[in-house]
């Protein structure tokens, strides 16, 4: 069969919803919940989790469904009933309505009930009872927001070094957690806000043997309203300020044991540090697609104004009869279009149960370049309006950075492309 490029139906359907979500609840606020960072768009938030519970439009908690079977095209066989299963889109339809929900607002994104990062966490590394347990909840009565707590101030980019410990007690079979992990996005409202309208909760990464390296790390489930669970700090951040950073303290927290996501025996096997890694290539991809609503909305806004003021873009004229402006656009263009291409290959990849590292690593380092070069072009040709806050272009332009910060720097990831590619280990390239 030839390889089709064309978004398939339901993913164009949901795109045209979501665009007018975006437009008039993200777009129209996105100034407004810039310059007023940590206070949650409540509006949004409460509009996204109605519209996720009747349709399942904008979910952000992707969960194993058959897919309905279609017919096979007709041909030899005359009226022969075959059928076939549609490919799995999940992830794919996942990454389309990120990334429009991006191009509306990539902060208010990220506080989109729904899942999130913890919900990516449980469906990479839990048992089906713990998936169906915690999965479950985001098509309730009430919005729930799922974070996942990785970074450390010790333990950044290095997860291998993460020192939160988790120690079993005998007694009552309860996880007793000790630590504290920075950095945590959207962790104030999994653990705190959203509390207040459905339960939230956050996949903490421990370690049960410090000692053992990769081979201690687990992830467990805390839930909001743990004793012991505190968001010790807010932090005030260039871009995506919608959405909160928290740095989360857990002192003598205590977690049933079946929270512990995967077996609740307990091997000292790389089995736990393997579900953080499985995380992250699920998520890295949509993390990517993010960053490239951001600049796709730059990218269209400049070529508005660039129209309002008479100049048009003459696509496929030779490079030497382009001035310097439409050069520059049409680069634009091809970095998008081929970073696009980069994340459409890793979901398909993840929808179908491929192994995609190096895809999930290439697609989050080219994005994150992408995205600041666009936007930085953008803010360099509108010139000093760029610059000023009566446009949204240098919003965007701050935005877009964090997508080569966060999960995983562009530096590690290249890293993790370089391994994949040459066969070494993490002890053999750093």
């Amino acid at each position: 069969m030839p390889i089709e490029f064309e978004a398939p139906k339901p993913i164009v359907q949901t795109q045209f919803v979501l665009k007018t979500v975006a437009v008039e609840m993200m777009r129209a606020h996105s100034r407004y919940f810039d310059e007023h960072e940590h206070e949650s768009p409540w509006d949004y938030i409460e509009f996204m989790h109605t519209a996720m519970k009747a349709t399942g439009v904008g979910s952000l908690a992707p969960k194993e469904k058959p897919s309905p079977p279609s017919p096979l095209p007709e041909g030899e066989g005359g009226g022969d009933e075959k059928k076939e299963k549609r490919p799995p889109i999940a992830y794919q339809a996942l990454a389309a309505q990120i990334e429009m929900l991006a191009w509306g607002d990539v902060g208010m994104y990220l506080v989109t009930p729904g899942g999130g990062l913890g919900a990516a966490a449980v469906q990479a590394a839990g048992t089906p009872e713990q998936k169906a347990k915690f999965l479950a909840r985001f098509g309730g009565e009430k919005p729930t927001l799922a974070a996942m707590g990785m970074t450390e101030a010790g333990a950044g980019s290095d997860t291998a070094s993460i020192r939160m410990r988790a120690v079993l007690d005998e007694n009552t079979r309860e996880w007793i957690l000790n630590g504290e992990k920075i950095f945590v996005t959207a962790g104030d409202k999994a653990l705190t806000e959203y509390e207040q309208l459905g339960r939230g909760f956050i996949v903490v990464w421990a370690s049960i043997d410090p000692a053992a390296g990769r081979a201690g790390m687990r992830a467990f489930v805390v839930e909001a309203g743990t004793p012991g669970v505190r968001v010790t700090k807010l932090e005030h951040k260039m871009g995506i300020r919608a959405s909160d950073t928290a740095a989360i303290s857990l002192v003598d927290a205590r977690v049933p044991y079946d929270n512990i996501l995967g077996s609740p025996t307990v091997e000292k096997t790389t089995t736990g540090f393997k579900g953080a890694m499985a995380t992250f290539d699920a998520t890295r991809p949509l993390v990517a697609a993010s960053g490239l609503g951001v600049a796709r909305a730059a990218l269209e806004f400049l070529k508005e104004k660039l129209a309002e003021n008479g100049v048009q873009i003459r696509y496929g004229l030779p490079r030497q009869k382009l001035t310097s402006i439409e050069r520059d656009v049409i680069e634009m263009d091809i970095m998008l279009r081929s970073a696009w291409l980069m994340v459409i290959k890793a979901v398909w990849m993840a929808d179908n149960k491929k192994p995609n590292a190096l895809e999930s690593s290439m697609s989050k380092v080219k994005a994150g370049d992408v995205g600041t070069k666009i936007t930085q072009k953008v803010v360099e040709i509108l010139g000093p309006l760029g610059y000023s806050r009566e446009f949204l272009a240098e919003k965007w332009f701050r935005d877009a950075k964090i997508t080569d910060i966060y999960e995983g720097t562009g530096q590690i990831n290249r890293l993790v492309v370089a391994r994949q590619i040459l066969g070494y280990s993490g002890k053999e390239l750093r």
